[in-house]
């Protein structure tokens, strides 16, 4: 039987979960793969961490270089997060002949180029799934099973703090920063939880998987980000009404003008199978040209789940002797025949605190027909105040640049000021 030994960077949430999976599956990886995963070595600075989870003293080391020194080690895993010394350790494993399994989004977006050309050169694997949406198999499914097709589009819930939010407002009809507080109480979200609401951590992911599915590099720079801080609780009512609900979008596609990726705030149709994913689940919608569409769905981060992309990964490692490496060329810009798109087309909902008086709506739509968008649906709503009234309308497909540009010359007359506006997904 062959024996796999594994080390782990960091025993936190992630760490910790892919410790336990390996040691309460690794008789039925023995019996079943014919290998014994033995996980050698930890680094962590925590030992009392470590001797809560039952490591040996003896595994537990305070550097990289005894890691990178150790024979036994064949596989490192990756649970630290961020950039430094997250990057530092895996350059140095890769550097020592060793295999590296990641969870690291942020590390794996801004750097791929950087740790593939390292591990190339020493002829080790370099393993992501756990990096986007949790135990969902996404990479693998567009690494391996869906490489027949040419991949047109995927759209994704892929941040679970975000959707959580999302949910809880839409179903309570509490405030955003009421929700927030709760999901950092629950522990989804984090004290300082930018990264998660201000679409940052959603873009690291979109960045990832965009450039799996086009066969081309998208840096996250290319990629157009826009949070959920502003959304209000009363768009996500008239929302409802309307039959939508709201959710922050990965968005990527890859059409005859060149390649768009967007992460924002939208309105989904309610009878879209995106719709119905709730709380902190993630799911990414992709459509291929052959297979057309594919829905992958589960939880998008956890000790567990997580821990089970990793440990995926650490199984693929050991039974692929022979690695394979991006499709495309991997390097820290986009390739320059890569074309992006950032003008693109949306259905927009805009709602409006218009002057309570006839022939208002008519010179809004007369603005708005003006620089080439046309409303598919309005609807006037009740609340009145100091002679304004709530007015939502649901626009065409038309170009971002012209909504914006409409929105702020409707906001110029005086006539009505826009109070909000989010993107539609029919």
């Amino acid at each position: 039987m062959e024996k796999v030994g594994i080390a782990i960077l960091g025993l936190g949430v992630v760490g910790g979960g892919t410790y336990e999976i390996l040691v309460e599956h690794r008789q039925f990886y023995k019996k079943n793969h014919n290998i014994d995963f033995v996980v050698e070595s930890v680094l962590e600075r925590s030992r009392e961490r470590a001797a809560a989870l039952g490591i040996e003293e003896s595994k537990i080391v305070s550097n990289i270089a005894e890691i990178c020194s150790n024979p036994e080690v064949d596989i490192v895993v990756e649970c630290i997060g961020g950039i430094e010394p997250a990057k530092s350790f895996v350059l140095a494993a890769l550097k020592s002949g060793k295999s590296v399994v990641t969870s690291n989004k942020e590390l794996f977006c801004k750097y791929s180029h950087e740790l593939e050309r390292v591990a190339k050169k020493n002829n080790c694997g370099l393993f992501f799934e756990a990096s986007c949406v949790g135990g969902v198999p996404v990479i693998r499914a567009l690494l391996d099973n869906l490489q027949g097709n040419k991949i047109l589009s995927l759209t994704g819930i892929i941040n679970g703090t975000t959707n959580y939010i999302l949910t809880k407002m839409a179903e309570e009809g509490s405030s955003y920063l009421d929700v927030l507080k709760e999901a950092q109480s629950l522990g989804y979200a984090e004290a300082d939880p930018t990264s998660d609401v201000e679409g940052f951590d959603a873009a690291y992911k979109l960045s990832i998987l965009s450039s799996l599915s086009f066969h081309t590099k998208v840096p996250f720079t290319e990629i157009y980000r826009e949070g959920i801080t502003n959304i209000d609780a009363v768009d996500i009512t008239y929302a409802k009404q309307l039959g939508y609900t709201a959710k922050l979008l990965a968005i990527g596609k890859n059409g005859e003008n060149g390649i768009e990726v967007r992460v924002h705030p939208a309105l989904i149709k309610t009878t879209h199978p995106l719709a119905s994913v709730r709380d902190s689940y993630n799911a990414v919608y992709i459509t291929g040209d052959s297979v057309e569409d594919v829905m992958l769905y589960g939880r998008g981060a956890g000790a567990k789940p997580t821990g089970s992309a990793i440990v995926g990964d650490i199984i693929y490692c050991a039974t692929h002797p022979s690695h394979t490496y991006s499709t495309f060329k991997n390097t820290e810009k986009a390739d320059s025949v890569t074309k992006f798109v950032k003008n693109f087309e949306s259905e927009y909902y805009i709602r409006l605190a218009a002057e309570d008086k006839a022939g208002v709506l008519s010179k809004i739509t007369a603005l708005l027909g003006k620089h080439g968008i046309s409303v598919a649906q309005v609807v006037q709503g009740e609340e009145r105040a100091e002679g304004k009234a709530p007015l939502i309308l649901i626009t065409h497909l038309t170009k971002e640049n012209n909504i914006k540009k409409a929105i702020a010359e409707v906001n110029a007359t005086g006539i009505a000021e826009v109070s909000s506006f989010l993107r539609v997904v029919s």
